[in-house]
């Protein structure tokens, strides 16, 4: 039965409303069949059936004429659509180095572990690059590994560079040093004369992870 609703729900198009709710966040059917270039109603269709198998929900937002509207979300039993490597092992792992090496030990691992990221991401980002070069540089690098990155540029020239899944939620959760780590790695790549500072955070109960960029 599970097997046959998640290739129900992996057909093409209900996978692309699955995919646009989880990195847009809430949208009402109207907005998702412009997206998707379908009919409203096609894609009133799927969301039913979708929130049957209990993969979306939705809540309702007043609008100044007519009904309100139906503004529809992924819910967690929809995470299994998207990437999580192996959240239980990864868990299992820090309990284990924290009893085996204590705080210390486990902050060491880390440590060798940003100290990798950073050697990763700056062989592919150009050290001269523009900021809004580097950003789409790194996007593309954290969408391979998962987080379904983007980068926004704001009306005040600014950037909001926007993670729309953590596949490493479950290990970030149990050793919150790896968010801190992962800041820390975006910093140093884009060079001190850039600020960036956390502004939304999966692990503290928001959607997805954002993060507001601008030059010093």
């Amino acid at each position: 039965m599970q097997d046959r609703k998640r290739r129900k729900a992996e057909g093409p198009t209900r996978r692309s409303v699955l995919d646009r709710l989880k990195q847009n966040g809430p949208q009402d059917a109207n907005s998702l069949s412009k997206d998707l270039d379908v009919t409203p109603m096609a894609v009133r269709q799927h969301l039913y059936e979708l929130e049957k198998e209990g993969l979306v929900a939705f809540s309702e937002e007043a609008r100044p004429m007519g009904r309100p509207a139906k503004l529809w979300r992924v819910t967690p039993a929809a995470d299994r659509f998207f990437p999580d490597r192996h959240g239980d092992l990864a868990v299992g792992l820090i309990g284990a180095v924290r009893e085996a090496f204590g705080p210390c030990g486990l902050e060491r691992l880390v440590s060798i572990r940003s100290e990798r990221q950073l050697e990763s991401y700056c062989a592919r980002i150009p050290a001269r690059a523009s900021l809004p070069r580097c950003l789409e540089a790194l996007a593309a690098i954290r969408t391979e590994e998962g987080y379904m990155a983007e980068v926004r540029r704001r009306p005040d020239g600014s950037f909001l560079f926007v993670e729309n899944h953590c596949p490493i939620c479950a290990a970030a959760t149990a050793c919150t040093g790896l968010c801190s780590a992962e800041l820390d790695v975006f910093q140093r790549v884009l060079g001190a004369e850039v600020e960036i500072a956390r502004a939304e955070h999966i692990i503290s109960g928001a959607r997805r992870c954002a993060y507001h960029v601008r030059l010093k």
